[in-house]
């Protein structure tokens, strides 16, 4: 019985139906149930999702069902998988074949992964900042290469020290305006000491003070150089800092 039963579900995960919609990038979807409204994710926003993630054998690679979700930053998504959410609306359910050459280096190659996605909820992510390419002229430039400007002026005049443990809000995008993390994702800022984060994090607190926002341009030497898994080559952050404790 449990034979049978698992290779029904190959069967059913393996092979897409005659009538799914296929893209000319390789992109299989179905959709399950109808969603609401005709509202989309956008780019740069972030979605709450359940879903489940099969090999095309029929075994489960992940799974996250009610009452959990999970949030993600579509920029964040294999692209396979983002395209498919950003076809849905909220409510929606869809089954999406996702082939290696859109798996985002996730899906062994040769290989493929199928997704049933429920949309929960879209949010509008933080926008991205125009000058992100590169430094603006009127950044300041510090001895080591970070540049930063002030968003917003501090309240006091504390500065945490090398020592000190911070909360803070942030967000993160490469200089291609990707976001590829940001406190909005887990709905609360984070908290850790000043010298346990990268070098540019270590020295751009110092200068601040709380309530200040600041935006940073981090070169490669000072964020990610030396983790192949991290974002690669010079990042901007725009930092809140909430609290020094």
């Amino acid at each position: 019985m449990m034979l049978a039963l698992a290779l029904i579900l190959s069967v059913f995960v393996a092979t897409p139906p005659a009538d799914a919609e296929k893209s000319e990038n390789g992109l299989v979807t179905q959709k399950v149930t109808d969603g609401v409204g005709t509202q989309h994710a956008g780019p740069d926003d972030i979605v709450k999702v359940r879903y489940t993630i099969w090999r095309p054998d029929g075994t489960v690679v992940e799974n996250l069902e009610g009452p959990k979700a999970a949030v993600m930053a579509v920029a964040r998504m294999m692209p396979g998988w983002r395209d498919t959410v950003r076809k849905m609306v909220v409510g929606e359910s869809r089954r999406a074949w996702i082939p290696s050459s859109l798996g985002g280096g996730k899906i062994p190659e040769g290989s493929s992964f199928v997704i049933e996605t429920q949309l929960i909820e879209v949010m509008a992510g933080p926008p991205t900042p125009p000058d992100v390419a590169a430094p603006p002229g009127d950044a300041t430039r510090t001895r080591s290469g970070l540049a930063y400007k002030v968003l917003k002026a501090g309240t006091g005049t504390r500065k945490p020290r090398r020592s000190s443990i911070v909360r803070v809000n942030y967000s993160g995008w490469t200089t291609e305006g990707r976001l590829f993390d940001s406190t909005m994702l887990r709905g609360q800022p984070s908290q850790f000491p000043v010298d346990k984060v990268i070098a540019g994090w270590t020295e751009g607190l110092q200068m601040m003070t709380a309530g200040e926002i600041r935006r940073f341009w981090v070169p490669a030497k000072l964020a990610y150089a030396n983790d192949a898994s991290k974002p690669q080559g010079m990042l901007v952050f725009d930092i809140e800092l909430v609290e020094v404790e």
